[in-house]
């Protein structure tokens, strides 16, 4: 199968500092791959390295097959994106804007400035001028600007920055469809680990300039810890009755069972009859899975045991 994205041991340093370091990567057609690190972790960088924004100190980059290097434009009529900061020309309206990006955008219809106005949620916003938005409708002017000519490969940095939770949820459907319905490509880089989880089909953490791994989201799942914790009146009592049945148990500081061998998290009923057959009836039994953002503070090595 032929990549979409594909990097070979790329490396960007400034000075004394490795902003990227021998990054290697492939994103397959109609995939939404999520680029999940910190802030300062390398993801811009990466990002203006595949535009051709800047040139890498080493390292291959190829977009849609082409291998990227200033000065060249073909690629680009196949590529919406947005990096940072969604820049437009202040003193115009929304509707001018899109239209400024049509004409350089050639081929792209003038009906395609409303559809995509309308499909941002920015109807209301049309006709007022860019200086006066508000962060999350100039972040949906820098989407709408991305998704004008229909890429088949969005990159997008940052893309929920600024929007509220409904705009948020709006963005992420979008998406979706895009990929599912239409068989857009999207590369997208986000510290926002809930809505990763909810939308990658694959995700690379990157921590200080470099991959620390790469995943499908059935990986991630298995990957995160989960734990089985019960409350009973008796946790003394309890916990000799599971451990009798051959399950490994502990009592935790805040006097509760918890469990994490894989056959109790499976099989929380056998659990819960087995306390009410022996007179411990559960006040509380419920499974609990390691969030994704407790799984990449684990990974990247700060400490954070809890599971929520």
């Amino acid at each position: 199968m032929h990549t979409v994205i594909e990097t070979h041991l790329l490396t960007e340093r400034y000075e004394d500092l490795t902003a990227v370091s021998e990054l290697s990567l492939r994103v397959k057609p109609g995939e939404i791959y999520a680029f999940l690190g910190l802030n300062g972790a390398g993801k811009t960088t990466t990002i203006r390295m595949l535009l051709g924004m800047v040139k890498p100190t080493a390292g291959e980059v190829r977009v849609l097959g082409t291998p990227i290097r200033r000065g060249l434009n073909k690629v680009w009529n196949s590529v919406g994106y947005l990096v940072e900061i969604p820049y437009s020309y202040p003193e115009l309206t929304v509707r001018e804007n899109l239209d400024a990006i049509r004409v350089l955008r050639p081929g792209t219809d003038r009906s395609g400035v409303d559809g995509i106005i309308e499909r941002l949620g920015l109807t209301r916003h049309a006709d007022r001028h860019a200086r006066v938005l508000s962060q999350g409708n100039a972040q949906r002017l820098g989407l709408a600007k991305a998704l004008l000519h229909d890429p088949e490969l969005l990159i997008l940095d940052e893309p929920a920055n600024g929007l509220d939770p409904a705009g948020i949820v709006e963005i992420r459907n979008l998406l979706l469809e895009l990929s599912r319905e239409r068989g857009v490509t999207i590369f997208m880089s986000s510290h926002i680990l809930g809505e990763v989880s909810r939308l990658a089909d694959r995700i690379g953490i990157i921590h200080e300039g470099r991959l620390l791994q790469e995943l499908d989201a059935d990986t991630l799942h298995r990957n995160r810890r989960s734990r089985l914790v019960i409350k009973t009146r008796d946790i003394q009592a309890a916990i000799a009755v599971v451990k009798g049945a051959g399950f490994e148990a502990r009592t935790t500081d805040d006097h509760y069972i918890e469990m994490t061998a894989r056959a109790a998290i499976e099989r929380p009923e056998t659990l819960n009859t087995l306390l009410v057959e022996k007179g411990h009836p559960p006040m509380m039994l419920t499974v609990e899975e390691e969030d994704l953002e407790a799984y990449f503070l684990r990974l990247i090595g700060i400490k954070d045991e809890a599971v929520s």
